[in-house]
């Protein structure tokens, strides 16, 4: 069952400092939605908030109609919700096949687990080629790939990406998003959080701004494109 992740009026921070100041947007199922913003801007305050690692002093984080708001970490990954670290934070000693094994840690049964381990490596036939490699010995975009399918092995509905593009070269940048927009195509909903404008929104059909923990501007990504307050964000 498709749902859609709803955040309204999100206030959230760190001690007595508020680092989100009243965010609202809304996740529509079967979109890829992103969020941009400068460094500094609150992006990973929001992630860690949807996540419950940082709960929100008021406002409400709803998912399919549940509130995600004040509930811990893992019951908030049951009900559907997918993350892709910042990062990626693959175990780099761990094989390829070991590495996506460790997203289904919720999934009772060997046999969902082959189950959702065929479903992506036909996503990914690269990494069913490479299995047995050691995950810390392969590219940055195939190690994008392991990221990004060990976030399906939950079989999420959502699937939230922090910061993709960190630490790629150019070229596995867009690498990396092609496989994005790959994982959406195949009926994953995605929240997508990066500061690279031009290639998160080319991707993207819904778009929001975040500049000092508020949303700025919204829209389709034609409009954000030459939007003064996209500019302002990151350049003013």
């Amino acid at each position: 069952m498709s749902a859609d992740l709803i955040i309204e009026d999100v206030t959230c921070g760190y001690e007595k400092a508020d680092v989100l100041h009243g965010v609202s947007l809304e996740v529509r199922a079967g979109t890829i939605t992103c969020l941009l913003g400068a460094n500094g801007a609150g992006k990973t305050t929001l992630v860690r908030a949807i996540l419950g690692l940082t709960p929100p002093r008021t406002g409400s984080i709803r998912f399919g109609g549940t509130e995600l708001a004040g509930l811990p970490t893992h019951r908030v990954i049951a009900q559907g919700i997918g993350a892709i670290p910042e990062g990626r934070r693959l175990f780099p000693k761990l094989t390829v096949e070991e590495n996506l094994r460790l997203g289904a840690y919720l999934v009772d049964g060997d046999e969902r687990v082959r189950e959702r381990l065929a479903r992506v490596y036909a996503l990914f036939p690269r990494l069913e080629e490479r299995r047995t490699q050691l995950a810390g010995t392969m590219s940055g975009g195939e190690q994008a790939m392991v990221s990004i399918g060990r976030g399906l092995m939950g079989q999420p509905r959502v699937l939230l990406i922090d910061e993709p593009s960190l630490g790629l070269s150019p070229l596995y940048v867009k690498e990396n998003f092609n496989i994005i927009r790959r994982v959406n195509e195949a009926g994953i909903t995605v929240f997508l959080v990066e500061q690279n404008a031009k290639q998160t929104l080319a991707i993207s059909h819904v778009g929001y701004v975040l500049s000092q923990g508020r949303v700025v501007a919204s829209g389709r990504p034609e409009e954000l494109m030459g939007s003064d307050e996209v500019h302002q964000a990151y350049f003013g």
